[in-house]
């Protein structure tokens, strides 16, 4: 007789669409759940990422979801991202992992902890060594490592000692290794892994949210000019995305009437972008729209502008949850990157052109207007099958288990 199998999925920043972001642990659940697995979903209650704390009633609480059960455990709020409360709530969060053994009814046939953060992959130890469970460590970000490059951490630093410590322990106690970074290994195999013991897995697009899209509201579509190359980009406002490049790119254009820019997105360096353009009238910024109207919203853009900065750390690969997205929407893609396996360019989905770089990025624009709406669109077709085949949830989870079971 078949026994169903268990996963337990450890991502300490992971929401619900109620609560945050629904990104990539979500719809692998999801979709594991489809494969017949039972699976839970184990997070943070309070996370700065969250735009809606969830009703939590006791230390853990189980939620049923369709596919899967979401574990929500409690911690403290704190100020921001930059808090020492935060840091205090990854260690609650991996004291209070231990308990799940006795709460959560199935035990894990297989355990994945999702990094960062790595103090909780001392929890997850714990619980593998107390259920004999397969453990995989899933690396979306290099901690320390970004710390240091991206945060400027010496890595003389206490807490950074720590943090290397337990990187160093996940990587020789984890039984598969899986990152969203496609050259990642080239900075695991430092620790002396076997590639054997490494799978590349991408982020990716669900199909289900997708398909459940709603109009964009006409109080943000009347914004979008109907007659003009639209060049638009959709997402954070952080330090990491570098939009004061795709900004600048829309002053140096100022005088060609024919372009038109759109950024829709929040985040901490958004009032800085503003103050660049105060008096420009060929660009525009839009507040964060409902996450059902985004795949609307890219139906008014003539191409999709996404752009990083020039960092070393890039030459592991990066691990966007946008582009996978933006190559579904069907539309013409500009990469402003520099670091390894650029995934627009491997689809033919658009124009790479270098980080960081004004120059480069307004060559690329002239170009792609000057293309026919026929050759537009097949680098957004080239990008729509690149992602259908390979880089769906349900297509990703299935590489999953064909790794682990």
């Amino acid at each position: 007789m078949f026994k169903m199998k268990t996963i337990w999925i450890i991502n300490q920043n992971a929401s619900t669409p109620d609560t945050g972001y629904a990104g990539r642990s979500y719809y692998l659940a999801e979709e594991l759940g489809k494969l017949g697995y039972k699976v839970y979903l184990i997070a943070g209650g309070y996370s700065h990422l969250h735009f809606r704390r969830p009703t939590i009633n006791n230390d853990i609480e189980i939620v049923k979801n369709n596919n899967f059960d979401f574990v929500w455990i409690d911690l403290p709020s704190y100020d921001n991202a930059h808090s020492k409360k935060r840091i205090l709530n990854w260690f609650i969060f991996a004291y209070r992992l231990t308990k799940l053994i006795k709460i959560i009814p199935q035990k894990p046939n297989f355990l994945i902890y999702s990094s960062p953060p790595l103090i909780g992959f001392l929890g997850a130890l714990i619980i593998k060594f107390r259920t004999k469970t397969k453990l995989i460590f899933e690396v979306r970000d290099l901690w320390p490592l970004t710390l240091k490059i991206m945060g400027g951490y010496s890595w003389y630093n206490p807490f950074m000692i720590l943090m290397s410590y337990i990187e160093k322990i996940a990587y020789k106690k984890s039984d598969l290794i899986i990152s969203n970074l496609s050259n990642a290994f080239q900075y695991i195999k430092k620790f002396k892994i076997n590639k054997s013991k490494y799978l590349w897995l991408p982020n990716g697009v669900s199909e289900f949210e997708i398909n459940k899209k709603t109009p964009l509201s006409k109080d943000v579509a009347n914004l979008i000019p109907k007659d003009k190359f639209i060049i638009g980009y959709c997402g954070t406002l952080g330090l990491a995305n570098a939009i004061e490049f795709f900004v600048q790119t829309s002053l140096e254009l100022r005088s060609q009437s024919e372009y038109y820019f759109v950024i829709v997105g929040d985040g901490r360096e958004k009032h800085r972008l503003m103050s660049m353009v105060t008096n420009s009238k060929n660009i525009i910024f839009i507040n964060s729209i409902p996450k059902q109207q985004v795949h609307s919203l890219f139906s008014f853009f003539d191409v999709c502008y996404i752009g990083w900065r020039k960092h070393n750390l890039y030459e592991f690969g990066i691990g966007s949850n946008k582009l996978p997205e933006y190559l579904f929407s069907r539309k013409p893609i500009i990469h402003s990157y520099s670091g390894k396996n650029d995934i627009v360019k491997i689809a033919n989905a658009g124009i790479s052109v270098e980080a960081e770089s004004v120059i480069e990025i307004i060559k690329a624009i002239n170009l792609l207007h000057s293309y026919s709406k026929s050759k537009l669109d097949i680098f957004g077709q080239n990008g729509f099958l690149y992602a259908k085949n390979k880089l769906t949830y349900k297509v990703l989870a299935q590489e999953l288990i064909n790794n682990i079971d």
